[in-house]
């Protein structure tokens, strides 16, 4: 199946192309169809580093918002264009490891194999990460949090690097935080649900676009609204035409 690689990105001039050589070299063991990276407005050189990129790597894809809109917004947009039957998620800053890519991809065809269907999400759960005790504290209690309230097994839900069908996403309630739910969501929808333990890295320019309000309070006032959501999300009904 055709894989989409779909990165959103804000003011990331500096890690942009570096991640997507790491990508193109990444695709010699995956079926890459496209990286199609989503501009949330940058107000640095990312635009113009972005178009630099596209003369030597011909399957790159740039997207750019008239308006800031925030990487929920961004992920819906990239996938929403893609023309893969799978999409793979990462973050734009680096921190994500594209030669974790194949490891997903065949995580995928193994499980979609042994279960007799396509419907399979792969996601990936950080191993020694590598942020600040800040970062780290927080994504841990909103983690413990989140998983107590919607019980979909995650331990790492904030791991950006993803594989799952088109689809499947599209099918989804769009609202925004979306992308920390993606796992809970597709469970109530009767996707099968693969963990895998990926790596993870420091970032090595820019800076971090979330602070604690982002990564803790806010993401624990929007679990109220998931679970009610999820209360009242049915999963999808196998038919045959007679």
């Amino acid at each position: 199946m055709s894989v989409s690689v779909v990165v959103p990105v804000y003011n990331e001039m500096d890690c942009i192309g570096p991640l997507v050589a790491e990508i193109d070299t990444a695709a010699r063991d995956f079926p890459l169809t496209e990286i199609v990276v989503v501009d949330d407005c940058s107000d640095d050189r990312t635009p113009s580093v972005l178009q630099e990129l596209k003369s030597k790597y011909p399957q790159l894809r740039v997207i750019r918002h008239a308006e800031r809109s925030g990487q929920s917004t961004g992920l819906w947009t990239g996938i929403s264009h893609a023309m893969g039957q799978l999409i793979v998620t990462l973050d734009g800053d680096g921190q994500n490891n594209p030669a974790d890519i194949p490891l997903l991809y065949k995580q995928y065809e193994s499980t979609a194999a042994n279960m007799n269907t396509r419907r399979v999400l792969v996601a990936g759960q950080r191993i020694k990460r590598q942020d600040n005790n800040v970062r780290k504290i927080s994504s841990r209690i909103a983690n413990k949090v989140r998983a107590f309230m919607l019980k979909d097994g995650v331990r790492d839900t904030g791991c950006s690097l993803k594989l799952f069908r088109r689809e499947d996403f599209l099918s989804l309630p769009f609202f925004n935080h979306l992308h920390r739910y993606i796992p809970a969501l597709m469970l109530a929808r009767g996707v099968q649900l693969t963990l895998v333990d990926v790596s993870h890295r420091p970032r090595l320019q820019g800076v971090s676009k979330y602070g604690l309000w982002d990564r803790l309070w806010v993401g624990i006032a929007d679990l109220f609204g998931v679970r009610w959501l999820l209360s009242r999300t049915k999963p999808v009904i196998k038919v045959t035409e007679e």
